[in-house]
């Protein structure tokens, strides 16, 4: 059996792994290059006993960049986000 582990990173509110053995390495790929997955942490490839880190081979495919979860400040965007909604609701 072959199946993927995609790790999603929610910043504080925590992180969730997504397992379907369903799902293909192309329907991965599709996920990613769509943005229905985002902020991946990794992306492992479990076959029979083994385990392997496709991360970086999966996002090339999909086309996007890997970002480092520490490059993302989820906070200040989201402060960001409430400042700009404040100066809209004051004109």
């Amino acid at each position: 059996m072959q199946y993927f582990v995609v790790m999603i990173d929610y910043g504080r509110r925590g992180r969730e792994a997504v397992v379907d053995p369903e799902i293909t390495r192309r329907q991965v790929v599709s996920r990613i290059a769509s943005g229905e997955y985002q902020n991946i942490s990794f992306i492992h490839e479990i076959a029979e006993n083994s385990v392997e880190d496709v991360t970086e081979a999966i996002l090339a495919e999909a086309a996007l960049p890997m970002i480092a979860p520490d490059e993302v400040d989820l906070q200040a965007i989201r402060l960001d986000h409430a400042r700009d909604l404040s100066k809209h609701e004051r004109t």
